[in-house]
């Protein structure tokens, strides 16, 4: 396996997920990888169908740390969190982020002004269009109030669930405000995850599309980070091969992985 590294895990410490994180870390050593990051949700305040999104950070530390000392030798486990971004968030994220040693922060918008996109309520009252689009003003506006993270995560996220998917989706048709928010990501070093869960929702590519890779690249952007976004053990690494040779096609080659909040690149 080319890139043996996932740097987007999660486990029963997230809300969405009912793998205990054992299991995650078995499947990782039968897989090979060298190494894997766990990311739990930490979306403050976020309850959805009875479901909390914000993780009990201690029990997920504890929790961690005592898988990590069980497993040491076999593979490098790392401490990581996937952030949910909303500017009325922000001091609460800083104070939190300052809180824990944490090794990684993904930063991902999952919702617009509260409202999630996974839900067909984010779409009613307006087209598909206007919906996406909504979604992509909140990435340079969570980076112009917050930017302690080390990648946005899925940056196209609002695709998997919209009504027709990408069907009628391109870079170009939003390409006036996605633009303006690499260029921010880039000024403040925050990096781009290619995250491989697109291929399971039906996308045929990852998140974001390979017009936004592209993009990031030729606008200087040299920070990509690569995950999965299991959830259960099926999914860990998924489709990794198909993301290298997308990088390489892109002009990557490298991506990146984090230790202790510190970038350090690795050939693909």
């Amino acid at each position: 396996m080319a890139i043996a590294t996932d740097y987007h895990i999660h486990s029963d410490f997230s809300g969405d997920s009912d793998t205990p994180m054992e299991r995650m870390i078995l499947r990782g050593i039968e897989l090979g990888l060298n190494a894997m990051c766990f990311t739990e949700h930490m979306d403050r305040g976020m309850v959805e169908n009875g479901i909390s999104f914000e993780v009990d950070t201690p029990a997920y530390r504890k929790g961690f740390q005592k898988a990590r000392e069980k497993y040491q030798g076999k593979i490098e486990l790392l401490f990581g969190i996937e952030l949910g971004l909303e500017p009325a968030n922000t001091q609460f994220l800083q104070s939190y982020v300052n809180e824990y040693k944490f090794d990684f922060v993904i930063g991902s918008s999952h919702t617009v002004e509260g409202r999630d996109p996974y839900f067909p309520e984010f779409y009613e009252g307006r087209g598909e269009e206007e919906a996406y689009r909504s979604y992509f003003e909140t990435i340079e506006k969570n980076l112009d109030v917050f930017s302690d993270i080390d990648t946005y995560g899925h940056l196209d996220y609002v695709v998997r669930y919209g009504p027709n998917k990408n069907k009628y989706y391109t870079f170009e048709k939003y390409r006036d405000v996605i633009e303006p928010a690499l260029r921010k990501m880039i000024e403040k070093g925050v990096g781009l995850e290619v995250n491989s869960a697109g291929y399971s929702k039906g996308l045929g590519t990852p998140n974001p599309c390979p017009d936004i890779i592209r993009a990031y690249r030729r606008l200087g952007g040299e920070i990509i980070t690569v995950g999965s976004d299991a959830h259960s053990p099926e999914r860990l690494a998924a489709d990794f091969d198909r993301v290298r040779e997308l990088l390489l096609e892109c002009g990557f080659r490298y991506y990146t992985v984090f230790r202790g909040r510190k970038p350090e690149f690795v050939a693909l």
